[in-house]
This record gives C-alpha cells, sequence and structure tokens, in this order.
C-alpha cells in the first residue's frame, strides 16, 4: 500500500475548468475518475537508496518507478525541478524491443582468437527482447498522461518550462490537456524536429512522407528562465546594426543619417530543427529503442535552464537527458519503469564520470525488466487462466469452474498507473459498467489488485452495493509474484592479485575475482523461446540455433564489486562492461582488451553483483 498520499497542489481542482471543458471538447471517458484521483493526490510509496555513485552530498538521482510516484516523492522532499523534458510513449501502437547480443566467451580459444578482429554487428548472435508496448485506448492514454502533467506541474518551480515530446499520433490531443494544465497563455513554441536522416513509418503512395516529431513548449508563467540560442550560418551576411530607441527596435545610424551594417555570421535558433537521428554507427548510440540525439537535448537544457539548475525527465529512456544535463552543469532527475533504463543511464552517466544516486520505488510489485514482461509472467502464472478468448475488453479473460462456469478475471495493467488502486472509484467502475456487460449466466467474477485502500472497506462498499447478484472475490497480486524469480546462479572464486616477476608467480597489491560457470534459467528461456519461433518460420532450413556453452560465460554483461558493505546500499568499488563486441569498458573507460573472465580491484571485496545480458541483476557474497 501506499504510505501516504501527497496533493498534487493545495487546491487541486477548485478554481479551474479542466475536467468540465476538456469532458465538452474531447467527451474522453473516466474524467471523474481522474477528477477522484487528483483530490486523493499523488501514491507516496517508500523509496529505497540502491546505489550512490561518485559523491555522497550529490543531489542527481536515478529513480526506476512511475512517475507519478517519482513526483510524490520529490514533491515531498521538496525538490523543486527547474526544466522538465520527456518523451512519453507516443500512442502509437507499436511494440518496442531491446536487441540482446550474445557475449564472447572468453573460455573458448576461438573466442579469443578473434578478440582483435573487427566483426559486422550482423555476425553476433543476438535476439530481440519486447521492452514495452505502446499500445494505448486513447481515453485511458489521455487521462494517464493528464494525471502525469499534473504531478509534474505539482514540481516545478515559478520559472521553469516544460517540453513535451511527442508526434502525429496523439499530440494534438496532448496539446489540449497542456492547455487546461499550464495555461494557453503559456504555450510557448510548437517545435517541429525534422529528422533529415530517418522517416517515420513506411512510407506510402497515398500521403507524404513523414520526418519529424512535435515538442511542446510551455512554461509556469512569465518569467520564465529562457536564453536565445543561435547557430552558425552557412554563409554570412551583410545586414543592417539594430538599437533600441525608446523601447524600439531600430536601425542604427551614423551621424549623418546612414544606415551601419556589419557581416553577420551566426542566426537566431527558429522553431523548426534540423537534426540528424542517432544513426546506429554514431558513438553515442546506446541501443535503446527510443533514444534521441544530445544535440536535441542539448539546444533544450541551455535554451531554458542556467547552470546548477535541475533538469528533469520522467520517461527517461536512453538517459539522454540526464547525460546532457551533466555535461552542461546541470544537476538531474533521470525516471523511468524499465530496469533496461535504469541500467543503460547508470552505465551512461558512469562513463561520463557523473556522481548521482540510483534510487527504488517500492510499490509492492516486482517488476521484472519493464512491465511487458511483468504482465505476461502475471498472466501466465494466474492458476487456470484462460486469456485466448476474453470476455471482453475490461476482463483478462476467464478461469473455468465446474461448478460455476467461466468466472472472469480482472487483472491491473501495470502500464496504466491508474488501475493500480483498487478503491472505491474503481470498484465503482467494476461493478456498474464491467460487470453489467457479463453474459447472463455469469455467477462469479475475480477481481485482482496490486494496492488496495482497505481490504475491509472495498468488500463493505459491494456489500453495500445492491446492483449485482455476482459474487466478487478480492485477490491480492502480489501473492501471485512472491517467490517467482529464479536468482541467476554463478560460481567463482576470489583470491589475492599474482603477476609473474623473475620466473616466479608472486602475490601483488589487489585481489581478483575469476567467473568459472554462470548460469541464468530466465535467459536461456528467452533463448529457447527465440529459437523455437525462429525454426518455425526457418522456410530455407538455413536457421542454426543460437546455444549456450556449458560454462554460460557469453550470457554476462556486467560484473561489479563492493568492497565497501556487506549488505544494503550498493558501493560499485569495481566494475566491468563487456560490451556487444566482446570488449571491457573498466569502470567507464572503453579500452580494446577483451573481457578475461576475471574482475580486479584494490581492496578486499566483499561483495559481488552480475547483470546478464537481458538486465536481471544478482548478488554474492563473497566469504
Amino acid at each position: 500500500m501506499a504510505v501516504k498520499y501527497i496533493p498534487f497542489f493545495p487546491e487541486p481542482i477548485e478554481g479551474q475548468a479542466i475536467l468540465s471543458n476538456f469532458s465538452r471538447t474531447l467527451r474522453y471517458k473516466g474524467n471523474t475518475d481522474v477528477k477522484g484521483r487528483l483530490l486523493r493526490g499523488m501514491p507516496y510509496y517508500e523509496v529505497e537508496l540502491t546505489e550512490t555513485v561518485g559523491e555522497q552530498s550529490t543531489e542527481n538521482m536515478i529513480i526506476r518507478g512511475e512517475c507519478l510516484s517519482a513526483c510524490a516523492y520529490l514533491k515531498d522532499k521538496g525538490v523543486k525541478v527547474d526544466l522538465v523534458y520527456i518523451d512519453p510513449p507516443f500512442a502509437s501502437g507499436a511494440d518496442y524491443a531491446k536487441k540482446v547480443y550474445i557475449r564472447r566467451n572468453p573460455k573458448i580459444a576461438e573466442a579469443i582468437a578473434k578478440a582483435e578482429e573487427e566483426l559486422d554487428i550482423d555476425e553476433l548472435k543476438a535476439f530481440e527482447e519486447k521492452m514495452y508496448g505502446d499500445v494505448w485506448d486513447k481515453e485511458k492514454y489521455l487521462n494517464w498522461m493528464y494525471e502525469n502533467l499534473c504531478a509534474i506541474k505539482s514540481v516545478m518551480s515559478d520559472t521553469a518550462s516544460i517540453y513535451v515530446h511527442l508526434d502525429w499520433h496523439i499530440g494534438h490531443y496532448v496539446k489540449i490537456l497542456m492547455d487546461e494544465i499550464f495555461g494557453e497563455d503559456n504555450f510557448r513554441n510548437e517545435i517541429v524536429w525534422r529528422y533529415p536522416n530517418k522517416m517515420s513509418g513506411s512510407s506510402s503512395p497515398k500521403n507524404f512522407v513523414r520526418m519529424h516529431d512535435n515538442i511542446y513548449f510551455y512554461t509556469i508563467g512569465e518569467d520564465n528562465c529562457y536564453h536565445e540560442i543561435t547557430e552558425e550560418r552557412d554563409e554570412p551576411v551583410k545586414q543592417s546594426l539594430r538599437k533600441y530607441v525608446n523601447g524600439k527596435n531600430m536601425r542604427a545610424r551614423d551621424e549623418q543619417g546612414n544606415i551601419l551594417y556589419e557581416m553577420s555570421y551566426e542566426k537566431k535558433i527558429k522553431d523548426v530543427w534540423d537534426i540528424p537521428f542517432v544513426a546506429s554507427t554514431d558513438t553515442q548510440r546506446a541501443d535503446y529503442a527510443t533514444q534521441k540525439p544530445e544535440a536535441l537535448l542539448e539546444r533544450i537544457i541551455k535554451a531554458s535552464s542556467d547552470e546548477g539548475m535541475v533538469v528533469a525527465d520522467f520517461f527517461g529512456g536512453s538517459g539522454v537527458t540526464a547525460k546532457v544535463a551533466n555535461d552542461l552543469g546541470r544537476k538531474f532527475i533521470h525516471c523511468d519503469i524499465g530496469i533496461n533504463s535504469i541500467q543503460t543511464t547508470r552505465d551512461r552517466l558512469v562513463a561520463a564520470k557523473a556522481n548521482f544516486k540510483v534510487m527504488e520505488i517500492k510499490d509492492g510489485v516486482q517488476l521484472y525488466r519493464n512491465p511487458v514482461q511483468t504482465m505476461e509472467k502475471i498472466k501466465s502464472l494466474i492458476p487456470g487462466l484462460k486469456n485466448e478468448d476474453k470476455v471482453n475488453e475490461f476482463w483478462e479473460g476467464y478461469i473455468s469452474v465446474s461448478k460455476l462456469g467461466k468466472v472472469p478475471v480482472y487483472v491491473p495493467n501495470l502500464m496504466d498507473s491508474s488501475s493500480k488502486l483498487l478503491d472505491d472509484v474503481m470498484m465503482n467502475r467494476i461493478l456498474h459498467e464491467a460487470i453489467p456487460d457479463l453474459p447472463d449466466d455469469i455467477k462469479k467474477v475475480i477481481v485482482y489488485y496490486i494496492d488496495i485502500t482497505s481490504k475491509e472497506e472495498i468488500e463493505n462498499f459491494i456489500k453495500g452495493d445492491k446492483s449485482t447478484l455476482v459474487e466478487i472475490e478480492l485477490r491480492d497480486l502480489k501473492d501471485v509474484l512472491d517467490d517467482v524469480v529464479i536468482e541467476d546462479y554463478a560460481e567463482f572464486e576470489c583470491k589475492k592479485a599474482t603477476q609473474e616477476l623473475m620466473g616466479q608467480v608472486v602475490e601483488t597489491d589487489g585481489y581478483v575475482v575469476e567467473i568459472s560457470k554462470f548460469m541464468s534459467d530466465r535467459v536461456m528461456q528467452k533463448i529457447a523461446d527465440y529459437n523455437k519461433k525462429a525454426f518455425a518460420n526457418d522456410k530455407k532450413g538455413t536457421f542454426k540455433p543460437i546455444e549456450i556453452s556449458s560454462n554460460g560465460l557469453e550470457l554476462i554483461e556486467f560484473l561489479s564489486l563492493d568492497c565497501t558493505s556487506a549488505e544494503g546500499e550498493w558501493h560499485s568499488d569495481s566494475e566491468n562492461k563487456i560490451d556487444k563486441n566482446g570488449y571491457v569498458i573498466v569502470n567507464g573507460e572503453k579500452t580494446k582488451k577483451f573481457w578475461d573472465g576475471t574482475i580486479h580491484c584494490e581492496k578486499k571485496p566483499l561483495r559481488l553483483k552480475i547483470r546478464n545480458i537481458c538486465g536481471d541483476e544478482t548478488v554474492w557474497k563473497i566469504e
């Protein structure tokens, strides 16, 4: 359960025309539910500090959790944000996947021999893993986005700005939301980001080729931080000098009245930006599906913040906002629900020598790597659930019970924060919208919940409602997830570092941990699923399945040693990351050395952390 609820505003609804006006304009469903949730406030959960990188006093944060809960935490701690850039889901209907590369195995001689070779990426064994599905019902998306924008506004400073990055799918609807939340008078620009090196979707003979996104720029008020941005001209031009006379911008003249001219080498940035998309060969590429170019964020951050200000991204993705903010001397807050985003950003910032804290919102649900995978896992864990023949869109599926027949099952959607709490509002929807749409022969339904205001309160609410004779059973979804995750397995040895001197091997300062075996049931299942699907689709009979060696070291992406503490917050005193070409990145520094199966540190290590190629992390104590 949430520890408490943090108000969005001192008076979240009063005096604003937002909900009633918006309802008439778009007629979207659920606006009464949104009003109830706004009045209740943002859910505040316990937040665990999992790691500090660099200075202990740093104010920079990486937060794993939803935007709503992250804003509740920030507001409770009195943190104010000076600039927000968000690149939320576009409601595009697309699935986004991460390409997972099998690393080279240091125990295999052939792999070592190839360490110095530059192989094409296509030659590396890889498979894809879905990160999230950008599939939304329009009304649900707008409800969800409305709450998020209200939450973000509640932590913005009086001089703050917000840039919301979308495209043609839903941007025009969100523009109306932003007019309501931030005020039409506080709209500054619709920025068109044109990416000349990439088409948006497939071309069609029936429409023009799409090659741009839209970024909506709003401020909290008139007194926002803003700096005019210029860029170099292709060719210098001669133009008249300007000066202000009695508040008017006039041409400058000499004593004889002649207009004064100068050569201009720069021009003001307008609201159409030609910035190339991040190419696959670009050095800043982080292999993240929705990654945006650093040049795009550099322009936004320079325009709307000063050094030392706080820049936040609540749908942080690949971490480009945090990285560029750090490069430009700003403080940063990166928030995302997916563990792949947190890890990508963390590693990116380590390489950038940034100081930051990594924090996790303990919302009571064990998310695997991302919400999509968790939802898929949940569906597979509910005993008897048959979702191949849904009752209707509200119910996930049904369970067959001999005496009752079909029992519809409701499962909250982890990608929609508004459905995670079972309260009077949600229960009322189930009683008066979902159950009446069921066939007449339904005698019972099962309602799973992640969070609940009070089970006794909801049960009394059900008893007091006489609208249905259908039995309603409440079940805690966390019970389904308990003890499900099987930890990865590793065999390793920790010993004093040695070197050869005058033909003898002698101990030196420092320690070395050598990994001899690593296995991950979760990754092996992913590989098995990939092989099965690829084999079924192999019409030419040329598919070669991905095979993993007996020691499994090719499943390791990252290792870290904690020499400071044997429990609690993680301290990465030494770390190795193996890139997709097999080269090792030591403490953020790229090398051309092939990983040899070991990790070194100066002090005696107390714990070892290993991250597999899909992003799962497991910690072992070193005796």
